[in-house]
């Protein structure tokens, strides 16, 4: 297994919609919404503009997606990591928790948000990546947890 981060142009807007398409449909279904779901290339292509995004790829396949921006001095947002189902349960969500987070020499601390009733991913934040849940808030319907890490 190789696993692979290249970072995504506005000439890959397609391509991110169809990995984000996949890995976000089984949300969309169980919340009746998702924010990363159904998004439109021009959506996508302004989504790649404002939040950096890395294509991830395994054994060269494009396998998912991670992305991340800066919010103030020390502080990053790690706005979506997805990994299409196929590839899921190979330690490719890990591995770009780690590559993410070592990418930003300056940050202390990062965030993310994740819908609160997806246990699978808060037991993936938590156990696998060392982050804590610091606040809940509800983004549309949905009830979502607001992780940190701090390094």
């Amino acid at each position: 297994m190789k696993i692979e981060y290249r970072k995504a142009s506005l000439a890959d807007a397609e391509l991110l919609v169809k990995i984000y398409d996949s890995a976000f449909y089984s949300d969309y279904v169980r919340f009746g919404e998702c924010p990363a779901y159904g998004k439109s290339k021009a959506a996508m292509e302004k989504s790649i503009a404002e939040y950096p995004k890395f294509i991830i790829l395994y054994d060269r396949e494009p396998a998912g997606c991670v992305s991340c921006k800066k919010i103030s001095d020390g502080i990053y947002e790690i706005g979506c990591l997805c990994v299409v189902p196929k590839f899921q349960g190979k330690g490719i969500g890990t591995c770009a928790v780690k590559y993410i987070t070592s990418l930003y020499k300056d940050a202390e601390k990062f965030t993310l948000i994740t819908p609160v009733e997806k246990k699978e991913n808060v037991k993936f934040y938590t156990e696998k990546c060392g982050f804590k849940i610091v606040s809940t808030e509800t983004d549309g319907s949905v009830k979502v947890a607001r992780f940190v890490l701090e390094k």
